[in-house]
């Protein structure tokens, strides 16, 4: 089910005040009654979290849950916190950030497994602009977001590529037919500036202002 933008919108405030409380109280910000129904149900979640430097947006944090398994409200402040304090990539997230930082949430839907007869056919099941992948091996798990894929101009045998190496495999291991690969779509929604509009951003936006991304930023996960 597609999110109103008024309750994407919500998601990004609740994400950035779960960030302040934790900086403010260092704790964590109890989930609120108020939210609409649809926030309530199990939904795969990632924040991002970018800072504006010299104008430009470099990575600052990424984690989210990818499997439908806490109530989506619960799930993204979880997913905040861990994005802003234990992203291992990065050191936690000083108050002094918040004016230069800025939150966007994706609400994925249930990965699904590509079933093919030759693993040479995955390629031919992946759009680019509008998947992301979660590959798994025996004990590994990567996963990057749809919005990595257009970030970095990948095509779909990059993409599988870089979320191979993600999960720490080798590149080529989606090839061997020994792992599991799985597509899911995402509704994202995004501040425009720190702590300012929220706006839901289509893949057109990220062609556009794709060049600007940190090209380290590719997503964890939890």
């Amino acid at each position: 089910m597609l999110l109103t933008l008024e309750q994407g919108r919500f998601l990004v405030k609740l994400a950035r005040r779960a960030i302040v409380t934790a900086l403010q109280t260092g704790e964590a910000l109890p989930p609120p009654t108020e939210a609409d129904e649809v926030l309530k149900a199990p939904r795969g979640v990632f924040v991002t979290l970018h800072a504006l430097v010299s104008g430009e947006k470099m990575l600052r944090g990424c984690i989210g849950i990818p499997y439908p398994v806490k109530p989506l409200i619960e799930a993204t402040i979880e997913s905040a916190l861990n994005a802003a304090f234990r992203d291992p990539r990065f050191p936690p997230l000083e108050a002094n950030e918040l004016p230069q930082l800025l939150v966007e949430v994706s609400v994925l839907t249930p990965p699904q497994v590509l079933t093919v007869t030759d693993p040479r056919e995955y390629p031919l099941h992946i759009v680019v602009g509008r998947d992301g992948l979660l590959v798994e091996g025996d004990w590994q798990r990567g996963l990057l977001l749809p919005q990595v894929a257009v970030e970095h101009h990948f095509d779909a045998v990059t993409f599988l590529e870089q979320t191979c190496l993600k999960a720490g495999l080798p590149k080529d291991a989606w090839r061997g037919g020994r792992v599991r690969v799985f597509v899911f779509q995402a509704q994202i929604f995004a501040e425009e500036t720190p702590d300012g509009e929220v706006v839901e951003v289509t893949f057109s936006d990220l062609h556009e202002g794709g060049d600007t991304e940190n090209k380290s930023g590719q997503d964890d996960e939890s």
